[in-house]
């Protein structure tokens, strides 16, 4: 597996710009990968996700609209490279039915992971629980031993 370059989700890099309770370590995940000069990449689903949520924060009054411009400016710094190829959806579609899974947008992730061979970080412990075991390729962040 390629250790040069990681899949991210949309649930990691809100992480690093939300005050959600396990931010240390996501960024000193995050350091760690700026330190090793790994690259970041996600599908074409990561910016819709992030940019949505970021929204939804200010809308709903749990972020300021300043704090919300804040978080957006970084979030347009983060270095991601998007993958945009149509193989992703077949793979997610394959993926989907492989896990049983009713929708394919988490499986767009791990599909990205798998087309460019790397691993793919969460914070959806829901999605690793079901995929544990199942594929090396996802990790949870929270977990001690991962990083």
């Amino acid at each position: 597996m390629n250790s040069d370059r990681v899949c991210v989700d949309a649930s990691l890099a809100l992480t690093w710009l939300l005050n959600t309770g396990i931010e240390e370590r996501a960024d000193a995940l995050r350091r760690k990968w700026l330190q090793d000069d790994v690259e970041l990449l996600g599908p074409p689903l990561f910016r819709a996700e992030v940019t949505s949520v970021l929204r939804e924060e200010v809308f709903f009054k749990r972020l300021s609209p300043e704090e919300g411009e804040e978080a957006f400016n970084i979030y347009s710094d983060i270095p991601i490279r998007i993958v945009n190829s149509p193989a992703i959806y077949r793979k997610a579609w394959e993926l989907a039915k492989a896990y049983n899974q009713h929708r394919t947008y988490d499986m767009q992730y791990l599909a990205v992971a798998e087309i460019e061979d790397c691993e793919f970080w969460t914070l959806d412990k829901k999605l690793v629980n079901t995929i544990r075991g199942k594929n090396r390729r996802i990790k949870w962040v929270a977990d001690d031993d991962q990083h």
